[in-house]
């Protein structure tokens, strides 16, 4: 490990590098960081550097939880972050930085049962055992906004300008310039749009194995919040951050392949593999309860519904984008699933994890799905009707007890107690907790944090 260090400083030292700032995701999905000086990084990352376990239990509004593992009830011992030398990348927007994800252990090395990369990485193990590699391709849509004396505004207002690009949807050149830097910090972007909403855009990232797609998808918001505060202006994901406009989603492309590369998705004659029904068939069984890690937000609930062109059943359908599960017409080495209920305040590790431990379960057991729904699929009365906000969500999870043993049940613990304390603090300050209309209690503990 030295050597190694050793071997990095040096390297990074040739490339005008002498900041790594060492990253990684908390619960909620917001990025936690500290700079490491490169003259210093045989010493500061060997072991560590360790960071308090209270990092995943506070909250948007700087209150710590008692959430059992790793706080008040355990003295809020540390953790220690592992710099992946594999991950490291010069930011282009400020020169002599660089970013790092860690890897977070416990303070005697082991894996933690907390961190959602670890958790993601525990659910790829389980793959590996049966001779499948996930591939993921993430899309993201995110808002740009200003603040004013009135509080949050969309930075433009005109309708209509989906799939548009140039001086009428980006008068001030702040989505071209995040797309230049985006480029340069080699995460895979290839390219971008003004999307259906005013004030709304989406950047598309190339897919690849699960952990590289979420280690990039998690760098690529992490940079979209920099290089918008840099200019003075707010990058949101946050999922309905207006009333009168649309939600941004987080879709998720996912299959398998085998060790060689092969797609296991299709059956050789233009149809669904076997595996992939059953990859179906398990992420619908578990939707209920996967709601609450595609949509950790009380706001994201105000984004799904009726006619929204985000889901509303728990069912799937061929090139349907009114299903939760859509089948995109590709075939051959491009057959793959889109799950559409994703959320953009999402933590990429967490609902890449979530989704596909359920679809692992419906590889193992067997399952087979519902019949494909067909035509405007908010009708589908066969189907539930999924979780319309986060308390139910929350309820769900609680009851899915086979969604808990494919996932470690630390993480779920610490992640519940963080989400009830939310739902408990929506409920206590709105007047209305039903109410469909996006609130300014969601505003503030939202929208700059997600």
């Amino acid at each position: 490990m030295l050597h190694d260090l050793a071997e990095t400083r040096r390297l990074l030292e040739t490339q005008g590098i002498d900041v790594v700032r060492l990253i990684f995701t908390d619960l909620l999905g917001m990025t936690r960081s500290k700079d490491l000086l490169v003259s210093q990084l045989e010493r500061s990352a060997a072991h560590g550097p360790a960071f308090c376990q209270g990092t995943w239990v506070t909250t948007t509004r700087g209150g710590v939880l008692d959430a059992g593992t790793g706080s008040f009830g355990d003295g809020l011992p540390d953790m220690v972050a592992n710099l992946d030398t594999d991950t490291i990348r010069p930011i282009p927007w400020l020169p002599g930085v660089a970013y790092a994800i860690a890897d977070i252990d416990n303070p005697d090395g082991s894996r933690s049962d907390v961190a959602p990369r670890a958790v993601l990485r525990s659910v790829l193990d389980e793959y590996e055992k049966e001779g499948l590699v996930p591939v993921c391709g993430p899309e993201l849509e995110f808002y740009f906004a200003q603040r004013t004396e009135g509080g949050w505004e969309r930075i433009l207002n005109k309708a209509g300008r989906v799939y548009t690009t140039g001086s009428q949807v980006d008068p001030d050149g702040h989505y071209l310039h995040l797309l230049r830097m985006l480029d340069q910090l080699n995460i895979g972007a290839f390219a971008g749009n003004h999307e259906f909403c005013p004030s709304q855009y989406e950047i598309n990232l190339w897919h690849s194995e699960a952990m590289d797609a979420a280690d990039r998808t998690f760098l690529f918001k992490t940079a979209i919040k920099d290089v918008t505060a840099s200019r003075g202006i707010l990058g949101t994901f946050l999922g309905k951050p207006w009333n009168d406009e649309g939600g941004s989603g987080f879709h998720l492309h996912f299959s398998v392949t085998d060790g060689d590369g092969v797609n296991r998705m299709h059956d050789g004659d233009g149809e669904l593999s076997e595996t992939a029904l059953q990859m179906i068939a398990g992420v619908i069984d578990h939707a209920a309860a996967i709601a609450a890690f595609t949509n950790p937000t009380v706001n994201a609930y105000k984004r799904l519904g009726p006619d929204t062109l985000a889901p509303y059943r728990s069912n799937w359908g061929y090139d349907n984008r009114s299903t939760m599960i859509r089948i995109p017409p590709e075939r051959g080495q491009g057959t793959r699933l889109e799950l559409r209920i994703g959320d953009g305040s999402a933590n990429p590790y967490v609902i890449i994890a979530v989704v596909l431990a359920a679809a692992l379960d419906g590889i193992r057991r067997g399952l087979t799905p519902p019949a494909a729904a067909e035509g405007w699929a908010y009708e589908d009365e066969e189907r539930p009707v999924l979780p319309m906000s986060l308390k139910a969500a929350l309820d769900a999870l609680a009851a899915d007890a086979g969604l808990r043993d494919l996932l470690t049940g630390d993480f779920i613990d610490v992640f519940t107690v963080m989400k009830r304390d939310e739902v408990e603090r929506y409920e206590a300050e709105v007047d209305d907790p039903d109410t469909r209309d996006v609130t300014a209690w969601e505003l503030e503990e939202y929208i700059e944090d997600y």
